[in-house]
């Protein structure tokens, strides 16, 4: 009986891959490994991506100078009136029309030193601010007084309008305006002091004496010294006349004064 014939097994080739595994696709075993290691927790790909400029934008990226936490930008106005009979009514209708957000009030003469609420908007005024007034002469005792002021507001980064003479120093042609302005107005203030020097002086000439009168007349005063002869004490000779020691005391000294001058 014939030998049934040998076969030979041959075994299949080992993928490159794995061990005793099929050889995948280069493409895909790539895919798989990029996909495992993009999902390890902690990894790169499951993180939002991060804003340029430190995580800060818009306003936030700018910390506040001043440290109060209040942005800059808004318009401050300021009104004030020189006594209680004049009327803020219109200040006010003027500084709220253009929209200003808060208002400080006083009440007193332009030429005040200390004036409690200018200080307290100045104080109140932040970079980027704009400071808002009626008219120039609202703000500042005079031309250097109100230069003075601008500048320091300048040297802060904030910003001047004047609503009357349409001055705004945040523009180089309002800063133009505003020396003009303010030297046209020192102008003015500075004539009315001289027509009013030119009027007393004319006054004194025709005899009239501006002030209060004088308490005791040239007759009071031979009076007084009638009885200052007598031997009358200075208290009765000015219950006598209803002055006051001091006045009498004064007037006879000036009269004695005078008296030496014309001997």
């Amino acid at each position: 009986m014939a030998a049934a014939p040998k076969t030979r097994s041959v075994a299949a080739p080992a993928a490159k891959g794995g061990r005793g595994g099929l050889r995948m696709p280069g493409g895909a075993a790539r895919g798989e490994r990029n996909a495992a290691r993009h999902s390890r927790p902690g990894s790169r790909g499951d993180q939002a991506p991060r804003p340029r400029g430190g995580g800060q934008t818009g306003a936030a990226a700018r910390p506040d100078a001043n440290g109060d936490g209040r942005a800059g930008g808004q318009l401050v106005g300021y009104a004030r009136i020189s006594t209680d009979r004049q009327n803020l009514a219109l200040q006010l209708d003027a500084l709220r029309d253009v929209g200003c957000q808060r208002i400080y009030k006083d009440t007193g003469r332009g030429s005040l030193k200390h004036r409690p609420q200018l200080d307290a908007c100045v104080d109140f005024l932040r970079s980027g601010d704009t400071l808002v007034v009626w008219r120039l002469d609202r703000l500042g005792r005079g031309l250097k007084h109100l230069i003075d002021a601008i500048e320091k507001l300048h040297a802060r980064e904030i910003g001047f309008r004047s609503l009357t003479e349409a001055i705004d120093t945040t523009t180089s042609s309002g800063m133009l305006q505003f020396h003009i302005f303010g030297a046209l107005a020192e102008f003015e203030r500075q004539i009315i002091r001289e027509r009013t020097r030119a009027g007393l002086a004319a006054a004194r000439a025709r005899g009239r004496v501006g002030g209060r009168p004088a308490l005791l007349t040239a007759e009071k005063v031979d009076a007084a010294r009638l009885m200052r002869q007598q031997k009358r004490t200075m208290p009765d000779i000015a219950k006598a006349l209803s002055v006051s020691r001091a006045t009498l005391y004064r007037h006879l000294a000036l009269d004695a004064n005078q008296g030496r001058d014309a001997s």
